[in-house]
């Protein structure tokens, strides 16, 4: 199961950690009024910029919850159709700054962290959003089931192309394709 995510995650990881990736990319502001409680849960990934970490994965979920040390645990979970295998692997994110600033440091590999910035978020009912990493090479939409209105997705794309991103890039997660 870690294969896929593990390895090349930390690779991936040890790099963006070693650069001291905390940063947000230009023309890019996290969300105010955060509610850190009702972030948490299952988010299904609905659509990401392609990297080796998650390379021909579908089935894409973020599900977060408390740590006992008071920041959030991360688990990332995707579907294999080519190895027919679930890969998992577990992080931790922290505040960058105030607990009502959608601005966190992830880590999935020891003390070595990168950005996790909410740009956008459904503030009243918390069931889609749009996340960016440390630079415009990372660009993720989440939402609470698998697919969005395309009211929704137009309005993400439309952020996400004023902030600089270039949305052709996204590859569409597919949803469904396991019989789970």
């Amino acid at each position: 199961m870690f294969k896929k995510w593990g390895l090349v995650a930390i690779v991936s990881l040890v790099f963006v950690g070693l650069s001291g990736c905390t940063g947000m990319p230009d023309n890019v502001e996290p969300v105010k009024g955060f509610e850190l409680p009702r972030y948490l849960g299952k988010w299904y990934e609905i659509a990401r910029f392609d990297h080796s970490f998650e390379e021909g994965l579908s089935e894409v979920t973020a599900t977060y919850s408390m740590r006992s040390d008071g920041g959030v645990k991360v688990i990332n979970r995707g579907f294999s159709m080519e190895e027919k295998t679930w890969d998992e692997a577990e992080g931790k994110a922290y505040f960058v700054e105030s607990e009502t600033t959608g601005h966190l440091k992830v880590s999935f590999f020891g003390p070595f962290y990168a950005s996790y910035v909410i740009m956008e978020l459904d503030k009243e009912g918390y069931q889609y959003a749009l996340i960016t990493g440390p630079d415009k090479d990372y660009l993720w939409i989440l939402a609470r089931t698998p697919s969005i209105s395309d009211d929704v997705r137009m309005g993400l794309l439309e952020k996400a192309t004023a902030a600089g991103y270039d949305v052709s890039k996204l590859i569409w997660v597919e949803h469904d394709q396991t019989g789970s």
